[in-house]
């Protein structure tokens, strides 16, 4: 059992007595608040709170969705109270040198050496910034991404004034290496975006044969780990295929987020270069900020000026308790990898609910039984709206549209009378869903089992 309350007093009694270290002095009048005023407005606040999905419970088995660890939110509240800004030296040291350990661990668990990196708000400014140093290190040249990678890739070319090229993905939704060597060929791509656990269906892109390509045609190789990197550390395991993790090593960048698997609040994202000299892009000259020391500072080598130096006080006391190795962390992920694997083997012998594809990693997609895909998605809309909104016995699912030809690589003998169809889709990030699958399977099926 955690003691979280006790936790944030500590923190508090702390900061408080490091205050104490400093001339005493009186408060202004305009700090001070009207009590009631205050207990009116917080009682507001909390009911408003109430409306929320139970992201807590392992009966919310939707979106990537969870509350920080306890020791996670000790760490960062209680480094919120000092405020420290990690974008300069004399803004956070502190913090700023916590970030630079917990970065040194990330790129270590990815296997890189010498490296670059530093937290962001998320993954979407981590991949602009691996973007950007893309756009700078091959100029006039596009970027190459998985037809079922993130949007942001799309979206952030569009930002940085770039090419961006979809490229078409598998049966299993991963990238086509094959469409992918037709399109280097051209001699457009400067770099490339395999991505390490795809947001909607969990899919990983063979990286290591996007190596193989990096090295053929001189292009630049770039990792969106977002969601799955901290799979890393059980790769191997739990029937995860090892070579894509293993070959992050040889990539030129990663990006992953810890306010995902890695258990912190949000917004806590990381990005990675395997070669540190890419600092060059990001030279910059601000005539009031970095005195206090002469190396580059973590805002020297952002895009991001103001960060909340709490989000790696967070991460680094996390890391010092929970590990970012099999045996820490790794546990986490396998639970949920397990409870992944268990409610698909349900859902194959289910006379009511069928598999989508198989997860990579602990992300589920299926969908009730039906004869055709107009039939497939009237019940899937159903089964998530009447399990969301039932009082008495509630299971928060998400969706996830997929076209037409994606269902019938998967399955052919569905009818096609639509260009696509809603399905059902989980990710079982939390490990009590190891405890809680056949719950949810029961459930599901029953609404499966139903809807029209």
């Amino acid at each position: 059992m955690t003691d979280l309350s006790g936790w944030l007093r500590q923190g508090v009694d702390a900061v408080e007595g490091w205050q104490r270290g400093f001339a005493d002095h009186p408060a202004h009048p305009c700090q001070q608040v009207d009590p009631e005023r205050f207990r009116v407005a917080f009682a507001e606040l909390t009911e408003r709170l109430a409306d929320n999905y139970p992201y807590f419970h392992p009966d919310y088995a939707g979106q990537m969705l969870k509350p920080p660890h306890p020791v996670a939110v000790a760490g960062y509240l209680t480094a919120m109270l000092v405020n420290p800004n990690n974008h300069a030296q004399d803004g956070g040291p502190a913090t700023a040198r916590m970030e630079r350990e917990v970065v040194a661990a990330l790129a270590g668990m990815f296997g890189f050496g010498d490296h670059l990196g530093h937290l962001t708000g998320g993954g979407t400014v981590a991949n602009l910034e691996a973007l950007f140093v893309a756009r700078e290190s091959h100029p006039g040249k596009g970027v190459a991404f998985s037809a079922e990678s993130h949007y942001t890739h799309a979206r952030m070319c569009q930002v940085l004034g770039i090419p961006g090229h979809p490229v078409p993905v598998d049966a299993a939704g991963r990238m086509d290496m094959d469409a992918l060597d037709a399109l280097l060929a051209t001699g457009e791509v400067g770099t490339v975006v395999v991505t390490a656990g795809t947001t909607g269906l969990g899919a990983v892109d063979p990286v290591h044969e996007a190596v193989a390509r990096k090295e053929k045609y001189g292009v630049r190789l770039h990792v969106d780990a977002a969601y799955g990197g901290f799979f890393t550390l059980i790769a191997g395991e739990e029937g995860i295929d090892p070579r894509p993790w293993r070959a992050i090593a040889r990539c030129d960048s990663v990006v992953v987020d810890p306010h995902k698997h890695g258990l912190q609040p949000y917004g806590c994202g990381a990005v990675l270069f395997a070669d540190p000299t890419v600092a060059r892009f990001y030279r910059h000259d601000s005539p009031y900020t970095y005195f206090t020391e002469a190396d580059l500072h973590l805002g020297e080598i952002s895009l991001e000026c103001s960060r909340a130096g709490a989000a790696a006080a967070a991460l680094w006391l996390t890391f010092q308790v929970i590990p970012p190795t099999p045996d820490g962390l790794g546990r986490f992920l396998a639970a949920g990898r397990r409870a992944a694997l268990g409610w698909a083997e349900l859902i194959e012998d289910s006379p009511h609910l069928a598999l989508f594809q198989p997860p990579d990693l602990d992300i589920l997609t299926y969908f009730p039984r039906r004869d055709s895909l107009s039939a497939v998605d009237a019940a899937s809309a159903r089964v998530f709206t009447e399990g969301m909104n039932d009082k008495a016995d509630p299971v928060f699912l998400s969706v996830a549209k997929v076209s037409a030809d994606a269902f019938a690589r998967r399955h052919p003998a569905i009818t096609a009378d639509a260009d696509g169809a809603r399905l059902l889709r989980s990710v079982l990030m939390k490990p009590e869903f190891e405890a809680r699958v056949d719950r949810l399977h029961r459930r599901v099926e029953a609404l499966a089992a139903h809807a029209g």
